[in-house]
């Protein structure tokens, strides 16, 4: 009988952890801001049918990166787990820090018991009624949870998109600083320019009329808010400079 080959746990849980280190390191940046406008989501995303950014209930956004069928089955997890929660008991039960636990909690057992960790990082943000009581989690590959106040980022090159971040957000900035300061921490991730097209960005808006906050940004609304922070005209601007003197 031959005798089973040995891993020290130690190396097990190195090796796992480096795995999932590597394949989300290769996943393209999520940059999660405090506005005063509300919170705001930027992600790199080429991609216009695969989602980075979404919904998960009133108040609650999610945003990811890493394998895009991993996180895909999370997304869904945490919207069943929040339409139940909010149905069986009432939708101010329903928050990020409850979801954030439902998230570590499946992550670690992953990571602890299966022979592959799951490849992502996750981003579960909630908006307050005021900038200050806004709450933004990172959860990580191994289930471990960090309780962000400002802003936060994931997937590669996360290193160069703090130092900028660390110097250039503040309190209270508007919504096009806020878009325009996460499409330049983004860029610093790879030395260059995220285009406007290769953009995915969506906003828990503070000032939503009803229960539901989350709303998309697309390219052309996208473009104005962009168009002071490139020094171009957006379209009204160049609809206007057509007109004869």
């Amino acid at each position: 009988m031959s005798t089973p080959f040995y891993v020290s746990p130690e190396q097990l849980i190195k090796d796992r952890a480096d795995f999932a280190r590597k394949g989300i390191a290769r996943g393209r940046s999520v940059v999660v801001l405090g506005a005063e406008a509300g919170i705001v989501l930027v992600a790199e995303n080429p991609s216009t049918a695969l989602r980075k950014i979404a919904e998960i209930y009133d108040r609650i956004g999610f945003a990811a990166v890493g394998k895009y069928n991993e996180f895909e089955q999370l997304r869904q997890a945490g919207v069943r787990y929040a339409d139940l929660r909010g149905y069986s008991y009432d939708r101010t039960d329903v928050s990020a820090r409850g979801l954030t636990n439902a998230y570590a909690q499946t992550l670690a057992g992953v990571f602890t018991t299966e022979s592959k960790p799951l490849e992502v990082e996750l981003v579960v943000a909630e908006l307050g009624a005021q900038q200050a009581a806004d709450q933004l989690y990172r959860i990580s590959y191994d289930g471990s949870v960090a309780d962000e106040s400002d802003w936060v980022s994931i997937g590669g090159g996360t290193e160069r998109i703090a130092q900028l971040l660390s110097a250039e957000w503040s309190p209270g900035l508007s919504l096009p600083q806020a878009v325009a300061l996460g499409r330049k921490a983004l860029g610093a991730s790879r030395e260059g320019t995220v285009e406007v097209d290769s953009l995915e960005v969506a906003l828990l808006d503070r000032a939503a009329p009803g229960r539901r906050t989350f709303r998309r940004i697309g390219h052309a609304e996208l473009a104005q808010l962009l168009a002071p922070e490139r020094g171009e005209p957006g379209p009204q601007d160049e609809q206007a400079g057509e007109q004869p003197e």
